[in-house]
This record gives C-alpha cells, structure tokens and sequence, in this order.
C-alpha cells in the first residue's frame, strides 16, 4: 500500500518544528560540555549537562527525554528519505 503523499507531507511539517528545537539543543550541549571536559573545565558547566539530559529546572523530563528525541528523529529521518524517493524521477538512466 502506497503511502499517501500529501498526509506524509503534513506530519513532516508538523512534527519538523516541533522536534528541531530539543534535537538542536542535545547536540549543541552535547558539543559544549564535550569541549568543557576536553579543556578541563567541567565543574562550571555542569548546567548544560541538564539541559543536555532534559533537566529544565523544575521540569525534569530525562527519563522521557531520550525517548522523544529518538523517536522525533528517526519519524523526521523516515519521512524524508520516503518524501526523498517519491520525488526522484523513477526510470532514468543515471551515468
């Protein structure tokens, strides 16, 4: 069964904002407290390792944080490669 273009399109630009934010957040505190530790700087960047674990504050969401993100991210990447090969032109000689 084939799937439908148009609805598979919709949940992309639905949930493509929605999962960018967290995904960007993780890498670039991922990335920063990294280059804390490397540098030997760790103890005053210990809050980017929450933010990076999906602690906010009062709102401590880890336990579900990985989770949403990896489910966010493998439903973008999906839908993308599926949109990807709808659009390419079948049956052209490539070479």
């Amino acid at each position: 069964m084939p799937i439908n273009k148009v609805r598979l399109r919709k949940l992309h630009r639905i949930l493509a904002p929605i999962a960018i934010l967290p995904l960007l957040l993780t890498a670039t505190t991922g990335i920063l407290y990294q280059i804390a530790v490397v540098s030997g700087n760790r103890t005053p960047f210990t809050g980017l390792l929450d933010l990076h674990q999906g602690i906010f504050g009062p709102v401590n969401l880890a336990p579900v944080y990985p989770l949403l993100n990896g489910l966010g991210l493998i439903t973008l990447a999906v839908s993308g490669i599926i949109m990807w090969f709808q659009t390419r032109p079948k049956g052209q000689n490539r070479g």
